[in-house]
């Protein structure tokens, strides 16, 4: 493609998000003043359904039980594009005073997926408007339940979102990073999330009789404190996991040692190979622990969402496309992180990358989950772009 003709693709689109910017902006405080949460993000697809419908698409409702999709068919064949935005909220009392605060107590978008669902509409918008230059199609994907155990990638993966993609984008709000700038990651963007609870089962008796019971307070704690040597003795140190323990639970009173002691929490692992290692290593200890102190242990051991491994061919697009939008100096490249994102359901089945949009506001120090969370909202308009040039580029 020509330099003058990079240079058009640039200006139509900056044209065309300028136009829509306060309508996303609209649709946005509309969504954060209505939060919903998990899968229940009914209004919120309904709100998407309608805008689809108004842009002249045909949306798809109840994919993975509350989530939206639609296809835009460009002008000539070719592969399919699948771009995923999160639409759910958290259960967090919103403490930002803003004019369109949440109105339902409890509740509130303290994560950004209210940006994300205006931003998805915005780059449907452009898309739209530019379908006879595609090769091939978008599949837009408006997904509940990010935020969840119970997760809605995977229901929609389910329902066949996924299906015949063979290329897929999603975009977050980072608010560590100033609205303008870019980031991407190589590699694992995000790490599984598996949670575990164990009991241990021991036998009561007076707390001034230990050689009478079998104490599982005592076992737990020795359980807990050899599962750390999993990470620092176990684990291939260019390879880390997490392994937290974020609750303890077992006995009522001063003197009596308890029949069993719950504990549980979380282990965070970045390649598939160390999440299987991991589990056979923590179900080891356990059960070693257990056998040497003479008491038993439960383990019941849930797997949630894979880690979110960037394909580097999709990087590489992405780059590009930032790069003749916006320019090299505005891209950054991050390191990846131990959080969860079930954007991960789709990127082990289809080549993607988990695009990073800055979303800061001068003067402000944020970060989501955050009960005071304000993004600068020209991180939609930034992000639509961002996302309608990269599709163009990979279609085009």
């Amino acid at each position: 493609m020509s330099a003058d003709r990079l240079n058009d693709l640039s200006h139509a689109i900056e044209r065309h998000v300028a136009g829509i910017e306060p309508q996303l902006i609209a649709i946005r405080r509309d969504i954060h003043a209505h939060p919903e949460i998990g899968f229940e993000t009914v209004r919120t697809a309904e709100i998407v359904a309608k805008e689809l419908e108004r842009l002249r698409l045909s949306p798809r409702r109840g994919v993975g039980r509350t989530g939206v999709t639609a296809e835009i068919a460009g002008g000539a064949p070719g592969p399919c594009l699948l771009i995923r935005a999160d639409m759910d909220a958290l259960p967090i009392e919103e403490r930002t005073g803003l004019p369109f605060a949440s109105t339902i107590p409890g509740k509130m978008h303290a994560c950004g997926h209210d940006l994300h669902t205006a931003t998805l509409l915005g780059v449907a918008s452009v898309l739209k408007e530019m379908a006879p230059q595609l090769r091939g199609s978008v599949r837009l994907v408006f997904q509940p339940a990010e935020e969840t155990v119970e997760s809605g990638a995977e229901a929609m993966v389910a329902d066949g979102a996924a299906e015949g993609a063979s290329v897929a984008l999603a975009f977050h709000n980072r608010p560590e990073m100033p609205v303008g700038r870019f980031g991407y990651v190589r590699g694992a963007s995000t790490a599984s999330s598996d949670e575990f609870d164990v009991i241990v089962r021991g036998k009561s008796g007076h707390a001034a009789r230990p050689h009478s019971a079998l104490d599982p307070i005592v076992a737990a704690s020795a359980m807990i404190m050899q599962l750390q040597t999993a990470i620092s003795r176990v684990m291939d140190p260019t390879r880390s996991a997490v392994l937290t323990v974020g609750h303890i639970q077992g006995g009522a009173t001063h003197n009596i040692i308890p029949d069993s002691c719950l504990f549980q929490g979380t282990v965070r692992c970045r390649s598939a190979e160390s999440r299987d290692r991991m589990e056979e290593t923590f179900r080891r200890i356990c059960e070693g622990v257990a056998a040497a102190m003479g008491v038993s242990c439960e383990i019941d051991y849930k797997r949630g969402a894979p880690a979110l491994v960037n394909d580097d061919g999709v990087v590489d697009a992405v780059i590009g496309s930032l790069t003749s939008q916006f320019g090299a100096e505005r891209i950054d490249q991050l390191e990846g992180r131990f959080g969860a994102e079930d954007f991960s359901y789709f990127s082990e089945r289809i080549p993607s990358c988990q695009m990073l949009v800055g979303s800061s506001q001068p003067g402000r120090d944020d970060r989501v989950h955050n009960s005071d969370y304000q993004p600068d909202e020209r991180c939609i308009g930034l992000g639509a772009a961002a996302l309608a040039r990269t599709a163009l580029d990979i279609l085009s």
